[in-house]
Order: C-alpha cells, then structure tokens, then sequence
C-alpha cells in the first residue's frame, strides 16, 4: 500500500480530525484572500475620502501679509500663473495634485460676494488622477448656497457679472462657510474679469508627504527650501491638521493590514498543531506496530506532513474559492467608492496554494517529530 493511499485511509478513518484542521487552514485562507481582494480598495477609498478633507499645501505670494491673509482668506497680492506650471514640471517635488486659483472680494448685486477663479487641476507627469474638486467650463459659474437662495437662482439661468453673461452650471449645498457666498469661474474667467491677466494669487496642493512631526520635523523647512529654487517670489504654508489627519489614517490601515493577517495566521497554525499532537496520541498503538513492522522514521514523519500538505492545498483552494466569494458579495457594500475596484485575484491563488501546505507542514512538525522518536516496545507493551 502507498504512503498517498495511507493519507488517505487515515483521513477517512479520522474524518473529524482532518476536517477540524481543514476548517483552521480555509479560514486563514478566506480572511487572507478577502482581506487582499479589498485591500487596494480598501487603500483607495482611503486616499479618496481623506483626499475630500482638502487641500493641505497653500502656496502664496511671498510678500502676502499674513495677518490680512487670514483675515481675508486670500492674499492681496499676485504672482504669475507660470508659477504652476515650473512647479508641475519640477523634478524632486512629490505632489498629488495642483490648482492655480485667483480670487477677490467684489460688489455684485449690491452684495460683496467672493469671486474666484479656478484653473483645471494638474495631475504628475504620467499619473492621471481624478480632480478633488469641480471643473469650471468657460461661460459657467458655480454659485454659492446662500446667493442662489436669496436671489432665487437655480441651475440654467443667466447672471452677469461686471457686463459678461455667464450660465449657472451648478448652484452649491449649503457648507456653512464663506463658500455660500462664492462665485466659482473658471481661472480665464476671473483674470478677465478682475483685469488680471495671467496673474492667479494663490497655487492650491495636495502634497502628503510633508508631514511635519516629531521623526520628521524638517519636512516641511525642507519644502520651502525646495519651493524657493523654483518659485523664488511664493511662501508655503502647511494646513497642519488636514496633513496629520491624512497621515494618520493612512498610517492606521497600512498597520490594521499588517498586524490582522500575521495575527490569523499564528492563531490558525497553533490551532492546527494542537489537532496535530492529538493525532499523534489517538495513534500511539498504529505508530507502534508500524515501527515494529520495519516502517523507517522518515516514512512515518512522510505520513504526517503528507497529511498536513494534502490538508494545505484543499484548504487554499476552497479558502481561495469563499474568500473571493465573500469579498465580491460584501466588499462592494463597505467600500462604495471604489466597489467596481474589487475584483477575483488569480495570484492570491498561487500564494495560498504555496503558502498553505508550508504552513500546514510547520504546524504539522513537532507532532511528527514526536511520534517518529516513540520507542514502539514501550508503546506495545503499554497496548
């Protein structure tokens, strides 16, 4: 008889055993591989309901006086919409995104409305990102909450600012800021109107790798540092809490990956080897005779991590199978954002089928060890 058929015979003979192990390995295969089917979605929807918080770089003219700027909440001063443009085209500068903005407190309607311009956003060379915010259409404006309620303005009608017809593309929800009392154009828009050609007075970035803290507190020196060799005439001003927020949650679902998949896999294999060692003590009187009919160490130990091998691979198939399973029927639901980025990983299947049978065979290890050391006289003699 082949040792293949004693595997078999053994799990047949013991089906709760080899089924209790199955289940450890199937389920450490179905979080592993519905965690990773997620995972990038996961990491995705991240990145984009952070993104949502804003913008956490500000990048202004250099001789802004910052007391006004904060008063006003834009500078009075210009610099040249260029500036955008040399800074997309930097080399050495990580960023995500970039906007050129211009904009002014003016007298529209008998109210002082904020007017601003907003250049379609630029994305790095290469890396095609989907905007934070809205893209203006030349003609068009987006109105504030506020405006649009109190002067009855809806979606389609016609407004003129300073002699130019402009169409309402979008009337804004209420944001509980000065934003209800905006006017959004696009950039062209707003240096035509303002009579600011090619001047924009403030450059808008999503850059997450400035945090400044305690193991990086020359980030943000070395920033400025960075930006004065390319906008010599602009100052950098970091929103500290948008760029911490952003961090840490970025950093907190890196570590929940890191430290849930490791930690299944410890409990499953101890789990398996308990099953194992009971294995070997229902077996003491079947090892005995084996030994005592010439079956060798080795062959013995083969039996049990042939066993924990075959055990591996049927588990990473059906973990594989289930995980997949329970990440495209529930995944979807938990991460709308990025549902339609969860989909079956075919290499999630080959790591499981090589990663499973070696799990399952260290696990099986010291119970194998045990029962090749048995003496099978003294286990005769206790039968």
């Amino acid at each position: 008889m082949t040792t293949f058929h004693l595997i078999l015979k053994e799990i047949k003979q013991r089906k709760l055993n080899f089924l209790l192990s199955l289940l450890a390995v199937i389920t450490a295969v179905v979080l592993f591989v519905s965690f990773f089917t997620t995972g990038q979605a996961s990491k995705d929807e991240t990145i984009r309901l952070m993104r949502d918080i804003g913008f956490n770089l500000r990048i202004i003219p250099k001789k802004t006086d910052m007391e006004k700027f904060w008063k006003l909440g834009y500078s009075e001063h210009t610099m040249p919409e260029s500036y955008v443009y040399d800074l997309a085209s930097q080399e050495g500068l990580s960023y995500a995104h970039l906007t050129a903005i211009l904009q002014d407190k003016i007298l529209w309607q008998g109210r002082e409305v904020f007017l601003t311009g907003i250049a379609p956003e630029i994305s790095p060379p290469g890396k095609k990102k989907s905007p934070m915010g809205f893209s203006i259409q030349q003609g068009t404006v987006y109105i504030g909450f506020e405006l649009a309620q109190n002067m009855r303005l809806k979606n389609g009608d016609k407004i003129n600012i300073f002699g130019k017809p402009f169409t309402i593309a979008h009337s804004l929800s209420e944001s509980g800021s000065e934003d209800d009392i905006r006017i959004y154009v696009h950039l062209l828009d707003a240096q035509l109107l303002l009579n600011k050609q090619n001047k924009i007075n403030e450059i808008k970035a999503l850059q997450c790798l400035c945090l400044v803290d305690n193991k990086n507190i020359n980030s943000l020196a070395l920033l400025r540092k960075q930006l004065a060799k390319v906008l010599p005439d602009a100052k950098v001003i970091l929103i500290q809490s948008i760029a911490e927020a952003r961090e840490n949650q970025r950093l907190m679902a890196e570590k929940y990956f890191g430290f849930i998949i490791p930690f299944v896999i410890a409990v499953c294999m101890a789990w398996i080897g308990i099953l194992a060692l009971m294995n070997v003590r229902e077996r003491r009187q079947e090892i005995g005779i084996m030994r005592a009919l010439g079956f060798g160490s080795g062959k013995i130990a083969f039996l049990f991590l042939g066993k924990a091998v075959t055990i591996g691979l049927m588990g990473a198939a059906f973990g594989f199978v289930f995980g997949t399973g329970l990440a495209l029927k529930f995944g979807p639901g938990v991460f709308k954002v990025t549902a339609n980025m969860i989909t079956p990983k075919i290499e999630l299947l080959y790591w499981a089928l090589a990663a499973s049978p070696v799990i399952c065979a260290l696990s099986f290890f010291i119970p194998a060890m045990i029962a090749v050391t048995q003496d099978p006289a003294h286990i005769l003699r206790e039968e």
